[in-house]
């Protein structure tokens, strides 16, 4: 076990996601996804969390395994045309994962989302936390519109409100 990085998760409070993430940002998150949504027949959502749990510190969980636990539960997976991505943050670990369903990953790759995720971060570092998270809904968007382009007005399948867990 990485014990810096257990004492980083918990001393790492759940406000911090409210004070890089205030409610207006919450709603300029939200607004972007269904702006960009428009454009393609995807389905983005974007969920940050302060910290991992004890029991998942101790299982010396990923920020990754922890990403793929999060697209299960939100059901991202679970779009017509397999094309659901998550735009997940770990504050505690300064990582962003992005986990695409697997018609769209086939198309995308892995290391067309690593990109998106490194300029996140390097957005984060500058700590402009919302330029960053629109950004990389702006990336995936243009990934989307060019493996599945808008056909007339789709239906929207997953909420676009932003998850803080």
């Amino acid at each position: 076990m990485d014990i810096a990085r257990f004492f980083r998760h918990l001393l790492t409070p759940p406000w911090r996601v409210r004070m890089l993430f205030p409610a207006r940002t919450l709603r300029v998150i939200e607004s972007a996804i269904r702006e960009c949504e428009t454009t393609h027949a995807g389905e983005i959502r974007f969920a940050v969390e302060h910290g991992l749990h004890v029991h998942a510190l101790l299982r010396g969980q990923s920020a990754r395994e922890r990403a793929l636990e999060v697209f299960s539960h939100l059901r991202v997976w679970d779009t017509e045309h397999n094309n659901g991505v998550l735009i997940y943050l770990l504050l505690a670990d300064h990582d962003v994962e992005i986990v695409a369903d697997r018609g769209v990953h086939a198309r995308v790759g892995g290391e067309g989302w690593e990109k998106i995720c490194r300029g996140m971060e390097a957005s984060f570092r500058e700590g402009k936390f919302e330029q960053g998270v629109l950004h990389g809904i702006r990336a995936v968007s243009a990934h989307l519109v060019r493996h599945y382009p808008a056909q007339g007005k789709g239906r929207n399948e997953l909420d676009d409100k932003p998850i803080v867990l």
